[in-house]
């Protein structure tokens, strides 16, 4: 694993941007609110050759905060700090020092690992000296002044950081990102996404509360299982458009597709409760659309106490969820544990479905079948012939067939190969691109 560098402070001092600005990202969400950074989310950064993680925290507030989060925040920034190599210090310059920066300095007392002071928003170096001796009163060591926002000082200061970092693994011994399964979580805000995600990991690694919207961020968690490392992304709630009132929430939407780009499985998690809803069917699409293998993980069953219940969440799934009948789907809870266990099965499964190859002779035996006992598409004097195919690629699997008429293959058609292509060869849980191409004459070089 790579060497973890933990960035805290009271709120609004500028935390995440400078991990945009270490990181070289956009990642972290900034904002001028309070409170937008509330669990704590991994970024890699590399300075002049040297990798490491940068773990970005919510903004710790005084024991007497009337922000629900508070408690969950600071023990998120405390977790971070424990995990951690070298903990970067944020205060804000333009303001001086604060109760809420002398309570986290503190908590930061306590820790046994070298602590970086940074007087951030000094945006002026001559004027910088006159405001940092206030700062010795924190008893945290010399504090060096920064701006995240321009850059000024953070070169110095990643020199000193990755000079008291310990040495990575061996190439060897590290995991190459290839070899990393990742799984987004995906789902409505407040199915119970975090408290699934706490439970599959098994330690309170998001923020979990029965107010939606909770998780901003899309952040990262490495498990490992036998042979097999997996990275778990906790996604924010995707809401429908309409209903995206702030900003943050906006940057929280894209955060969650852009994982959902970048993730091999999908689970979607279903308030079992309320059953699938539209906005559901849309998340599960996104998936769908960007190649991601899909598990349906109906949470909260638990709560449903007879069978008229359970029927009529499962005939929300039916009729619902039709673009993916593919899908694994099973019965979960949160709260008791009810088959959390399963889960890491279905997640090979999809994967391997997803990733799998079926060789050319395989599929031109499909075809014949095909041909012997299925149906074709007729068009006055016309019949859709389908010649051979192959598969052109996996993750997930596209097979190409090579045909005469392409305008004769209807959406009809397609789903009628699909499926004969799912009952022939373990595709379940994955979706699959089909391509007709249209067959050169003999006498053409085929491109």
């Amino acid at each position: 694993m790579k060497p973890i560098v933990a960035i805290v402070g009271r709120p609004n001092v500028g935390k995440s941007t400078l991990v945009n600005r270490i990181a070289q990202t956009r990642d972290a969400i900034v904002h001028e609110s309070r409170g937008v950074t509330r669990d704590r989310s991994y970024h890699e950064a590399d300075w002049n050759g040297r990798t490491f993680a940068l773990v970005d925290t919510g903004g710790i507030e005084p024991l007497k905060s009337d922000d629900v989060f508070s408690d969950a925040i600071r023990d998120q920034a405390l977790a971070a700090c424990n995990e951690a190599h070298v903990i970067l210090f944020v205060v804000d310059g333009s303001v001086g020092v604060t109760e809420e920066d002398e309570t986290v300095a503190r908590m930061l007392k306590r820790a046994d690992i070298p602590i970086f002071l940074l007087v951030n928003k000094l945006d002026n170096p001559d004027r910088e000296e006159e405001r940092l001796w206030e700062f010795y009163s924190l008893g945290i060591g010399e504090p060096r002044a920064v701006s995240a926002l321009h850059g000024h000082g953070t070169g110095d200061l990643l020199d000193e950081i990755v000079a008291l970092l310990p040495n990575e693994q061996t190439d060897q011994e590290q995991e190459t990102a290839s070899d990393i399964l990742s799984i987004a979580i995906i789902g409505r805000p407040n199915a119970g996404k975090s408290s699934l995600f706490n439970k599959i990991i098994g330690s309170e690694r998001s923020i979990v509360s029965d107010i939606a919207g909770t998780t901003r961020d899309a952040i990262d968690t490495i498990v490992e299982r036998g042979n097999t490392t997996y990275k778990l992304v906790d996604t924010a709630g995707i809401r429908k458009k309409s209903t995206v009132y702030e900003n943050i929430e906006y940057y929280s939407m894209v955060r969650g597709l852009r994982s959902i780009d970048r993730a091999d499985v999908a689970l979607l998690v279903v308030d079992a409760t309320t059953g699938v809803t539209e906005q559901d069917q849309k998340v599960a699409n996104l998936a769908i659309e960007r190649g991601c293998a899909l598990v349906v993980l109906l949470n909260k069953w638990d709560l449903l106490h007879d069978d008229r219940a359970r029927d009529e969440v499962m005939e929300t799934v039916e009729r619902r969820l039709t673009l993916a009948p593919w899908a694994s789907i099973l019965r979960v809870s949160a709260l008791t544990g009810r088959s959390i266990e399963k889960i890491w099965a279905l997640i090979d499964d999809a994967a391997a479905a997803r990733a799998s190859r079926t060789t050319t002779a395989k599929l031109n035996q499909f075809l014949l079948n095909l041909r012997e006992f299925g149906h074709t598409i007729v068009d006055g004097k016309r019949r859709l012939k389908m010649h051979y195919a192959t598969q052109v690629a996996i993750n997930p699997p596209t097979f190409a067939f090579f045909v005469n008429h392409t305008d004769l293959v209807s959406d009809s058609y397609r789903r009628y190969v699909e499926n004969r292509l799912r009952e022939s060869f373990p595709l379940a849980g994955t979706p699959i691109r089909l391509h007709f191409r249209k067959k050169h004459d003999s006498n053409k070089r085929d491109s």
